[in-house]
C-alpha cells in the first residue's frame, strides 16, 4: 500500500484521529488471549456514519482491507488483522461513535452508536428506570459494534435470549459506502429479508454496524442469588429442572462452576471469598428476579432449595443477604476466565450441547483430553441454562505454556469432537473470526458453506471487509 493511499484515509478523519506510530498502534494489534499479534501501516478512528462510508468507500476503490474492531475484547481473533494475510490492513477502531442517540423508557428502546461501551449502556438504562439484560465480564471495555458483530450471549441469554434477541433495528455501512438505515424500533416488521439478522454475527465481514437499535426491560422487583455446592454435574441438571418448575420465566441465570473454577477465582482474585465452608467438585448460581417484590424471589429461591436439599441434590447453600452479596456471588463467577492466567497457559473452548447432554458431554470430554494429556487441568463453567460451556485445559502445575499451547489444535479438536457428536457447536457465543474458520468449513454442510459464500460475495465482492474471518472465499 503507497504512502498516497494511506494518506488519502487519514484525511477522512484527520491526523488527530490516525494512528501510525509503532507504539501506540500496538494495543490494538494484539488480542486479550495473545495468540495473535499481526501488523497494520494504521487505525483510523471516525467520529460519524458519514467518515466510515467514505472509509469503506476508498477502500473498496482501492482494493484496502478493513478490519473493524470494537473493544477488542473478542477471543477468536476477528478484532485484529489476519495473520498471514494480505498486506495493509488498515483497522477501524470504533471508539469514537460512542453516542446514547435516543432513549424511550414507553417504548422500552434505546439507540445507540456501535462504540458505545457496555456498561455505560448498562447506566444509561438505569437512568430511566431500565435494564439491559446483556451481562458480560468484559462489559466494562466491551463495546455494542461488537457485541452485536460477534451475536455475544453472556450470564443472562436464559431468560433474555443472545445479542441478536435484544436487537430491534441497525444503522450498517456497506463495503461500497453506501449506508443502510434499518434503525425501527418495531417488534414486528414482516416486510421481506431481514437484512438485520445478516450483519449481527457476520464479524464485520459483510459491513460496518455505525448504530443499533436495542430492547430494555423492566428493572425487576426483587432479585435473590444462591450458590450451591454439589457432587455431580448429573445434580447440577436435576437442580436446574426443579428451578425451571418452580420459576418459569423468574429463573434468570443458572451458572455451572467446576471445583477447581472456583478454587482459582478464590485464590488468584484480589477480594474473591469462599462461597460455602467446605470444597465442592462442583457448584452451581441460580439467579432469580421477580417483577413482584423481593419476598416473591426469596420464596421462588427456598423453595429450589429446600426441594434440592430433600432430594439429596444439593450439600449446602447459601443465599444472598444484601445487594453486595449478590454482587460478590456473581464475581466469583464473572472473574474465573481471568483467574486462570496466574495459573498459567489456559487452553480455551467456547461449545454448546443439548442441556440434557451436559453430563455426559462432560464425562465424554474429560476422558478425551485426559487420556491425551493425563496432568492437564480441566477448568469447566459455563451458562447451563442454556447449555454453553466453557470448557479449558489449565497447564499441569510445573508445565511449560508453550509446550501446552503447542497442543491446543490437538485438544480442542477432541473436545470439539464430542460436543459435535452430540449435536453440539464448536462456538456457542465468542465467534469464529480466524481461529474457528477452516474448523467451521469442516463441520458444516457444503450446501451451507456455499451459501456462506454466496452471501459475503454479495455483499463485499472486492472482499475488503475482514477478509479471512468466518469465511474462506479461496476454499
Amino acid at each position: 500500500m503507497t504512502e498516497d493511499i494511506l494518506d488519502q484515509f487519514a484525511a477522512i478523519v484527520g491526523a488527530q484521529y490516525t494512528i501510525r506510530d509503532e507504539n501506540d498502534l500496538a494495543p490494538y494489534l494484539k488480542e486479550p488471549r495473545g495468540l495473535y499479534n499481526e501488523n497494520s501501516p494504521m487505525v483510523l478512528k471516525p467520529g460519524s456514519t458519514e467518515e466510515v462510508s467514505e472509509i469503506l468507500s476508498l477502500a473498496t476503490k482501492t482494493g484496502t482491507p478493513i478490519v473493524p474492531q470494537a473493544g477488542n475484547t473478542g477471543h477468536v481473533g476477528g478484532q485484529v488483522p489476519l495473520v498471514d494475510g494480505p498486506h495493509g490492513q488498515i483497522i477501524l477502531s470504533m471508539s469514537r461513535l460512542n453516542r446514547v442517540r435516543e432513549t424511550d423508557a414507553a417504548g422500552n428502546t434505546m439507540t445507540v452508536e456501535a462504540g458505545c461501551v457496555l456498561e455505560t449502556i448498562h447506566q444509561a438504562a438505569a437512568d430511566i428506570n431500565r435494564m439491559f439484560p446483556l451481562t458480560l465480564g468484559s462489559q466494562g471495555s466491551c463495546e455494542i459494534g461488537g457485541n452485536l458483530s460477534t451475536n455475544a450471549g453472556g450470564t443472562a441469554v436464559l431468560a433474555y435470549g443472545n445479542t441478536r434477541q435484544l436487537c430491534l433495528g441497525l444503522e450498517v455501512v456497506l463495503p461500497t459506502g453506501e449506508i443502510w438505515n434499518g434503525l425501527r424500533r418495531l417488534k414486528k416488521d414482516n416486510t421481506g429479508y431481514d437484512l438485520r439478522d445478516l450483519f449481527i454475527g457476520a464479524e464485520g465481514t459483510l459491513g460496518v454496524i455505525t448504530a443499533a437499535v436495542i430492547k430494555l426491560h423492566p428493572i425487576p422487583a426483587g432479585n435473590q442469588v444462591a450458590i450451591a455446592g454439589l457432587e455431580s454435574v448429573n445434580d447440577a441438571l436435576s437442580v436446574f429442572r426443579m428451578a425451571q418448575e418452580a420459576c418459569g420465566g423468574a429463573l434468570t441465570g443458572f451458572e455451572l462452576m467446576q471445583g477447581i473454577a472456583m478454587e482459582f477465582s478464590t485464590r488468584n482474585i484480589p477480594g474473591n471469598r469462599k462461597p460455602l465452608a467446605n470444597d465442592y467438585d462442583w457448584y452451581i448460581l441460580i439467579d432469580i428476579s421477580s417483577s413482584q417484590s423481593e419476598d416473591d424471589a426469596d420464596r421462588m429461591m427456598q423453595t429450589i432449595m429446600e426441594g434440592a436439599f430433600e432430594k439429596g441434590l444439593i450439600k449446602d447453600a447459601v443465599l444472598a443477604q444484601s445487594e453486595a452479596q449478590r454482587t460478590a456471588f456473581w464475581q466469583l463467577r464473572e472473574t474465573m476466565s481471568a483467574a486462570q492466567k496466574p495459573e498459567g497457559a489456559s487452553i480455551k473452548q467456547d461449545v454448546s450441547v443439548p442441556i440434557a447432554a451436559i453430563p455426559e458431554f462432560m464425562a465424554q470430554a474429560d476422558r478425551a483430553v485426559l487420556n491425551a494429556m493425563p496432568d492437564a487441568r480441566i477448568c469447566a463453567f459455563g451458562h447451563m441454562g442454556d447449555g454453553n460451556i466453557h470448557y479449558n485445559i489449565s497447564q499441569p502445575v510445573g508445565g511449560e505454556s508453550d509446550a501446552h499451547m503447542a497442543r491446543r489444535h490437538e485438544i480442542s479438536d477432541l473436545v470439539y469432537a464430542v460436543a459435535t457428536q452430540m449435536g453440539g457447536s464448536i462456538s456457542a457465543e465468542h465467534g469464529i473470526g480466524q481461529m474457528k474458520r477452516d474448523r467451521l468449513a469442516a463441520i458444516r454442510q457444503p450446501i451451507e458453506i456455499d451459501l456462506m459464500r454466496r452471501i459475503k460475495t454479495a455483499f463485499d465482492p472486492a472482499n475488503i471487509m475482514n477478509p479471512g474471518k468466518v469465511i474462506d472465499l479461496q476454499g
